[in-house]
């Protein structure tokens, strides 16, 4: 590893962390670099082995790698643990210690744009990936009142309904039913009842399988939720825009972006993080993309 700092996947030409870590990092006047490194499966072991080199501070993971290294660290912490990913690497003097500043990421922006906490709050989690488990986790923990998951295969909703109950929370599965539906849908009385909504699907994104669609429409979205929408390209989503119309108050996914890149930052740094400036490079970076 050529630079003090990076992120590493498979592919990783998508991502905008270079744009908004190196930022921070020349705002905060530290000389460090932070590149992309698209490393194959087979290669993660090795890599994850040059941390530990004197001046490698550490690295962020995306997929497919964030379960992948973890067998190669000396520690893991308790949020990753419960996660079952690593989306973030500190090195202290060649010890390698695995985090994960999703859930984090997410309650801070949450809280720092919206001023939300979900403590007693119902929350709706919509989708049941690896986005999801983070967001499920942090809820659980943070003090929801309740959950709803709902995901077209419902095997998986009933297992991320089972990681809430495990934290204390009362949680349902329920399937993600799409399209026109006779009577009134499992999902619209779920978010109809929410105080949050969150997609943790990739319905919406540019150049996705679902671009231009969205899981609930303004009929079933009340004015009073909190709208977050994980999907992060386009900035503002067809979900975004129905929650909008609803009179709902929302939230992009570039946020939860940034502020998991910055307390994966202060980790490494001991600095606070510039959050400011790294969402404004953040956005630049989405901005050039078109």
């Amino acid at each position: 590893m050529k630079s003090e700092l990076g992120v590493i996947g498979s592919p990783i030409g998508h991502s905008i962390s270079p744009a908004f870590q190196q930022a921070a990092l020349d705002h905060a006047g530290i000389k460090a670099s932070y590149l992309a490194y698209d490393v194959a499966a087979s290669d993660v072991g090795e890599f994850v082995r040059g941390l530990r080199e004197p001046g490698v501070m550490g690295i962020n993971i995306t997929a497919p790698h964030k379960g992948a290294v973890m067998p190669f660290l000396d520690e893991i912490d308790d949020w990753a643990t419960a996660a079952g990913a690593v989306n973030t690497i500190v090195n202290r003097q060649g010890r390698l210690t695995g985090h994960n500043t999703d859930g984090s990421g997410f309650l801070r922006a949450l809280r720092d744009e919206c001023g939300f906490s979900p403590r007693g709050r119902r929350a709706l989690v919509l989708g049941a990936g690896g986005s999801a488990r983070a967001v499920v986790l942090a809820l659980s923990r943070d003090g929801a009142s309740g959950l709803i998951i709902a995901n077209r295969t419902l095997s998986k909703a009933e297992g991320m309904a089972e990681l809430a109950q495990q934290n204390g929370v009362v949680a349902t599965a329920i399937p993600l039913e799409l399209g026109k539906i006779k009577g009134v849908s499992q999902v619209t009385e779920a978010a109809q009842a929410a105080d949050l909504i969150v997609n943790c699907t990739s319905m919406g994104m540019t150049n996705g399988p679902g671009e231009g669609s969205t899981p609930v429409t303004k009929d079933q979205i009340p004015a009073a939720a909190l709208v977050n929408d994980l999907v992060y390209n386009p900035r503002v989503t067809p979900l975004l825009r129905e929650a909008a119309a609803a009179g709902a108050q929302t939230l992009g996914g570039i946020h939860m972006l940034v502020y998991q890149g910055a307390t994966a930052f202060e980790m490494w740094t001991g600095k606070p993080a510039p959050v400011a400036v790294m969402l404004e490079a953040a956005l630049a970076a989405m901005a050039a993309r078109g």
